[in-house]
């Protein structure tokens, strides 16, 4: 746990600190939709969207942070998580629980928040895209990672399972689906 908090004491004391102007921020959002949708669904969406980009960001910050390690590419499924499961507990705990996370946040609120998103394919595709980018960006920016294909697995996977623990508020709600329908018009004669 010592390794983890100097490795990223910066981004999780910064989390800490921000918390408070994330509920300020929803607080905010909620008294300006007030007049376009009704309390509960302003709270609602302005909960999702905040919530997807705070929960996001600081797991977004901690994996693009520069490393003074050789970088690399795997884009072979599985490789690197049966090397991983050689070493310690502690760093499969560590590397597994972590790359979980990373889209947890987005996975969770994404649903919520546009009916598009609801269902557990597209939140897997959802979390792959996002992890795709990331990776993407930790090879052309040379930070010191592997770019690697396990990464982006666990990342979807991560999305995928916080978006099946907040299904309670988004299940049937595809987009077009439980959207009223207009009465067909009334001829006039």
């Amino acid at each position: 746990m010592a390794q983890v908090w100097r490795d990223w004491g910066p981004v999780l004391t910064a989390t800490a600190v921000g918390l408070p102007l994330v509920v300020g921020f929803v607080a905010v959002l909620v008294r300006l939709r007030r007049d376009a949708a009704t309390p509960r669904e302003a709270w609602w969406r302005s909960a999702a969207e905040v919530g997807a980009v705070a929960g996001t960001l600081p797991w977004v910050w901690m994996i693009l942070t520069p490393r003074d390690a050789a970088g690399g590419v795997d884009l072979v499924p599985l490789r690197d998580l049966t090397e991983l499961f050689t070493g310690t507990a502690a760093t499969v705990v560590v590397q597994v629980v972590g790359n979980l996370l990373v889209f947890a946040a987005l996975g969770f609120f994404a649903p919520v928040r546009f009916a598009a998103l609801a269902g557990p394919g597209r939140l897997f595709l959802l979390g792959a895209v996002c992890s795709v980018l990331v990776e993407s960006a930790q090879y052309l920016l040379d930070l010191g990672r592997v770019t690697s294909a396990d990464d982006v697995l666990l990342n979807a996977t991560g999305a995928l399972l916080a978006g099946l623990l907040s299904r309670r508020w988004w299940a049937g709600r595809r987009a077009g689906a439980g959207r009223p329908v207009a009465a067909p018009a009334t001829p006039r004669g």
